[in-house]
């Protein structure tokens, strides 16, 4: 049992996270000595201070929170109530007040107790402030996988066929050709010239 002014700001930690999750879940709040949404553990029914639910219409668990005061942050509510919630696949999260960090933080040592995530909360006046102290691993979102970049086509396989020879041959004959019809004929005495010309070798 707490004393009442304890209480009083226990429920009021409550209500505040329930504000302050309903961002991401459907929030379910067992506030002072109510017992409106329980979770099973092993067979027996607990009621965290709140249960954190997907917003779809199955409801999923995603979470555990239990808020704790200068008073329960013991051996006895830790051996229970925390032990008991920690076995669940959802992660569980722990509040509990500035000036208590260090005992449980070394209570969860002791005990083997995994909280994905420790976190104390201070009173200011009005104004209630939370510190996150400390996050497991496990209960931090997957980074997403880099892309594997397309393979290269290979050099080899965007080079072109060479041509066979027979086709080489074929396209240097017809070049010849063709710049054959292109040159100039020669003159007709020009012609008349060298064929004197060839005679008179043969004479000789």
């Amino acid at each position: 049992m707490r004393p009442v002014r304890e209480q009083l700001e226990h429920d009021r930690v409550i209500r505040l996270l329930q504000a302050k999750y309903k961002r991401k879940f459907e929030v379910a709040i067992n506030p002072g000595h109510e017992q409106t949404m329980p979770v099973t553990v092993g067979t027996s029914p607990w009621y965290p201070d709140l249960v954190l639910q997907s917003t779809d219409r199955s409801r999923r668990l995603l979470g555990t929170v239990e808020v704790e005061t200068a008073e329960s942050v013991n051996n006895l509510e830790a051996m229970s109530q925390w032990a008991a919630f920690s076995k669940l696949r959802a992660p569980f999260h722990l509040y509990v007040p500035a000036s208590n960090i260090d005992t449980a933080k070394r209570l969860c040592a002791d005990l083997q107790i995994a909280a994905a995530e420790l976190w104390a909360y201070n009173a200011f006046g009005d104004q209630m402030r939370f510190t996150l102290v400390q996050r497991s691993a496990t209960s931090r979102p997957p980074e997403p996988k880099p892309r594997a970049a397309a393979p290269r086509p290979a050099a080899a396989s965007r080079a072109r066929p060479a041509r066979p020879a027979r086709q080489t041959a074929a396209a240097a004959n017809s070049r010849r050709k063709v710049a054959a019809k292109k040159s100039p004929a020669r003159p007709a005495a020009a012609q008349k010239k060298d064929a004197r010309t060839s005679r008179t070798q043969k004479r000789k």
